[in-house]
């Protein structure tokens, strides 16, 4: 049975998340992105989450992003405010209905149909054909399971100095419980591990929203 002082303790923490949630709190065309996208089952990064790849693409200049999963057009619109006006997001859904909500979310949001690719298919099958160093940035949001995949084409699409995040790096408290093994759990270690040991990167782990786990590639 659980203390006065440690359930003070769980509330302050919960309070503090609470608080970096709604810190940059997100404006209609983005709220409405977000409730699409709960009504049709897709799940997208939180809002201190988009703040925080706004800022990594405003940090390091990205004009060529790739995101894996649209999230209905949420991390689109939050990467798309970081980045410069010409700048490019290509996104990767396997499905069509969430493409067509990413669009609307952008057109919402005021931002120019020129400055986005979408494209409709396993990104495993997508990514493999786009161009190695071509890009800035690239942003994993979907099939956890593939996550580990997800990074060893985002190493060869990365330019020297770009940048590579992966959402729900915490998988709802999980990935810290070592009795947890489903296999998206142990996916999600395994690209933590890959990070960590990758001599080519510059790891952080950002405990925001559900966890946002980033690397820089080395020049």
């Amino acid at each position: 049975m659980r203390g006065s002082h440690e359930e003070a303790a769980i509330d302050a923490i919960e309070a503090t998340r609470a608080y970096v949630e709604d810190f940059l709190p997100e404006d209609d065309p983005l709220l409405e992105a977000r409730q699409r996208g709960a009504e049709v089952g897709a799940t997208p990064i939180g809002p201190a989450g988009g703040a925080a790849l706004r800022f990594l693409a405003t940090l390091i200049g990205a004009r060529t992003v790739v995101e894996v999963g649209s999230g209905c057009g949420v991390s689109g619109v939050w990467l798309m405010r970081g980045m410069p006006k010409d700048g490019v997001l290509t996104s990767v859904d396997i499905e069509p209905e969430n493409q067509r909500l990413a669009k609307q979310a952008y057109r919402e949001a005021g931002l120019s149909g020129h400055r986005t690719r979408m494209i409709i298919g396993p990104a495993l099958e997508v990514l493999p054909r786009l161009t190695d160093g071509a890009y800035d940035m690239v942003f994993c949001d979907a099939s956890k399971r593939e996550y580990p995949e997800y990074l060893t084409d985002a190493l060869r699409l990365l330019r020297p100095g770009g940048v590579v995040a992966f959402d729900n790096a915490l998988w709802h408290d999980r990935v810290a419980d070592p009795g947890r093994h489903d296999p998206e759990t142990e996916a999600i270690r395994e690209v933590h591990r890959m990070i960590r040991e990758d001599e080519r990167l510059v790891p952080l782990l950002i405990p925001v929203g559900d966890g946002l786990l980033c690397a820089v590639k080395r020049d």
